[in-house]
């Protein structure tokens, strides 16, 4: 019960990567405006039979079709977690992640039988992102390594890294937010605030790589995600920039052109990247630093800290 099972974390990343896959199915639904082209729930076209996959019904149905099997692996993981793990929180998560995917199909139901309103279609979208993080932590939770007890090093600065890298989360994840509301409405109102927002973002992670770099360069369990989320940031401007350029040049098509949907779509994956590695960053920061005032494990190597 307390030991490393490698299958069930194998099995456990597998399916933070179908959950990634499934907003990628997601951010193509919305971008190629295939919401309504199934236009009823649970059955499509009245049947639960497979329809004609054409237009945006392969979009929509395939995005279904896909929620499904996440949503049965999702089950299937928290039951063997459950079985398997002692960890009762690790238990708990698991057991979140089935009421987040469940939570999630009501939402899609929802938002196709009351024509796509927006407050429903940005709730939809933000539980994906908050799902993800579910099913990604449980990925980190069974790995072998995993462990809160690690040795410590002291983290005096004000604020910490370790409150910097808790606040980035919740930062991006209104981030996010703001982005899923311009998508499903389309106002150029909404654009300001999702630019605002993406500058205090930026700034943040520039913060907590730059701290990082300069204090804690010798500990790779901080440095490796604080440098992948740093690039992820970087190409996340590049992807928003252009995809915002492509879509004012794109005004008046009659429909949605496949490079803007492309570009609009890899922006959305990697806003969900860049969430899950700063909630990772998150996680590193608590197991491997300490602030003045909690007890500090005697270090095993010089550069790290002792009581």
């Amino acid at each position: 019960m307390n030991g490393y099972h490698p299958w069930l974390h194998r099995y456990a990343a597998f399916v933070a990567f179908c959950t990634f896959f499934l907003i990628i199915a997601g951010a193509l639904v919305t971008g190629n405006d295939a919401g309504l082209s199934v236009p009823d729930w649970p059955t499509s076209f009245g049947s639960f039979r497979m329809p004609r996959m054409v237009g945006g019904v392969k979009f929509e149905h395939g995005h279904r079709m896909i929620a499904g099997t996440v949503g049965i692996l999702t089950i299937i993981l928290a039951i063997w977690i459950w079985r398997t793990d002692a960890r009762r929180w690790v238990r708990w998560t698991g057991l979140a992640a089935v009421g987040a995917v469940l939570a999630q199909a009501v939402l899609g139901g929802i938002t196709v039988l009351f024509y796509l309103p927006v407050a429903v279609s940005t709730a939809h979208a933000t539980l994906a992102q908050i799902f993800f993080c579910l099913a990604s932590s449980l990925a980190f939770f069974t790995a072998a390594d995993w462990r809160w007890d690690e040795t410590k090093v002291e983290d005096s600065a004000t604020p910490s890294l370790q409150l910097l890298t808790t606040i980035a989360p919740v930062i991006i994840l209104v981030q996010l937010i703001l982005g899923a509301v311009y998508r499903h409405t389309k106002e150029g109102a909404v654009i300001s605030p999702h630019i605002v927002g993406a500058c205090v973002v930026t700034l943040l992670v520039g913060w907590i790589v730059s701290t990082i770099l300069m204090r804690f360069y010798q500990q790779p369990n901080l440095l490796q995600p604080a440098l992948l989320l740093g690039g992820l940031v970087v190409a996340q401007l590049f992807l928003g920039i252009s995809s915002l350029l492509m879509k004012l040049a794109a005004r008046g098509a009659p429909q949605p052109l496949a490079p803007v949907v492309d570009m609009t779509t890899a922006h959305v994956a990697v806003g969900a990247l860049i969430l899950v590695t700063s909630l990772y960053l998150a996680y590193q920061a608590r197991r491997f630093l300490t602030t003045p005032g909690h007890e500090m494990k005697v270090a095993s190597t010089p550069h790290q800290a002792t009581t």
